[in-house]
């Protein structure tokens, strides 16, 4: 399958009229609860991005979900509760999930833990673990207020493409097929929460995913090593589904091919004007050309969080510019650079 085929596509009466956004207000936050609890898919945001949400515990509501994104089964879906004690119901905390549940939620954080029977098979691709986590942003909190139940997740776009950050972003992405979106501008954090599978008591706890919460974070809160996932272990198995979402090895990526660089290292000298050149975090080379590539900023001062929230929008602006060619700057493996190296390898198919 070449890169193209990750990807749905729109017709032209997808994106004709579609509904208004629901608006960041009360009434807005009333009318998706009402939606979610009559089976619908409604899209809101989240602090790292936008979701394509439905009552967890539905299934045929969370099969829209798969359908909608082209998402195929063997990838898990993240439950996301307004607390703790909602989770408790649908997996097992150990002491140590505790732990980091108290210290890190509501935030940016996924557990992977043993399921309940009451979570569908659906959800967990078969496992019999689950992913969960509660999030940060206030409008989403709402929702899960108001509709009173355990909702699943996933990020609002097309299977393996860019992540949502914007209201706006899911509407280009799907048009009629997901009416009902939620907007609450953009997203605070950018990128997808980190994942830490804690599911096995025997073994110390592993992420998965890197996200926003690092490993020095972890084992900050909990005064023990954190184990890694190495690059490679990730890709799609055969015999049963993924442990955790985002773990394949082309996931995040725009439909323009994306070459990666390490930190400070020039395109060739065969890029042109065709040519997108994103840097990350230092000033501009010395003796670029000036008939060289297009040159995007998403820091000029070293501030990894303000790459990270900028990363998918200017990736999706790329992507519709007509480029031939993207370039980016990897990050140093440091602190949130780990996640945004790690999503950069997957949008150029290298994860």
């Amino acid at each position: 399958m070449g890169q193209s085929g990750l990807f749905l596509s729109m017709s032209a009466a997808d994106t004709e009229n579609p509904p208004p956004f629901l608006p960041p207000t009360a009434d807005g936050v009333a009318r998706a609860a009402e939606l979610l609890r009559r089976g619908e898919i409604v899209a809101l945001p989240t602090e790292t991005v936008y979701g394509l949400a439905a009552d967890a515990l539905d299934e045929n509501a969370v099969r829209q979900i798969f359908s909608i994104k082209g998402r195929p089964l063997i990838d898990p879906l993240i439950v996301h509760g307004l607390d703790p004690d909602t989770l408790s119901a649908l997996a097992y905390f150990t002491p140590l999930a505790q732990q980091l549940a108290t210290a890190c939620w509501p935030g940016p954080l996924t557990l992977v833990l043993k399921k309940n029977a009451v979570v569908p098979s659906l959800i967990t691709a078969g496992r019999d673990t689950v992913a969960v986590r509660v999030p940060a942003h206030p409008l989403a909190r709402a929702v899960l207020t108001a509709c009173g139940m355990p909702l699943a997740a996933p990020s609002a776009n097309p299977f393996g493409y860019i992540s949502p950050t914007r209201a706006e972003h899911v509407r280009a992405s799907f048009g009629k097929k997901v009416p009902w979106i939620l907007d609450g501008g953009p997203c605070e954090v950018g990128l997808e929460s980190t994942i830490v599978d804690m599911s096995d008591l025997g073994k110390a706890p592993r992420i998965l995913r890197p996200g926003p919460i690092t490993v020095e974070m972890l084992e900050k809160i909990l005064g023990q090593p954190v184990e890694v996932s190495a690059r490679g272990e990730s890709v799609s198995q055969k015999d049963s589904g993924l442990l955790a979402p985002g773990m394949l090895a082309r996931h995040y990526s725009p439909r323009t091919p994306l070459t990666l660089l390490e930190p400070a290292q020039l395109p060739p000298s065969t890029a042109n004007q065709q040519t997108a050149w994103v840097r990350l975090c230092r000033p501009a080379a010395e003796g670029s050309q000036p008939n060289g590539p297009k040159t995007y900023w998403l820091s000029e001062t070293g501030d990894f969080t303000q790459a990270a929230q900028g990363l998918y929008e200017l990736l999706r602006q790329l992507d519709e510019a007509g480029f031939a060619q993207i370039y980016c700057e990897q990050a140093t493996e440091t602190g949130l650079g780990v996640a945004l190296n790690d999503r950069l390898r997957r949008a150029a198919g290298r994860g």
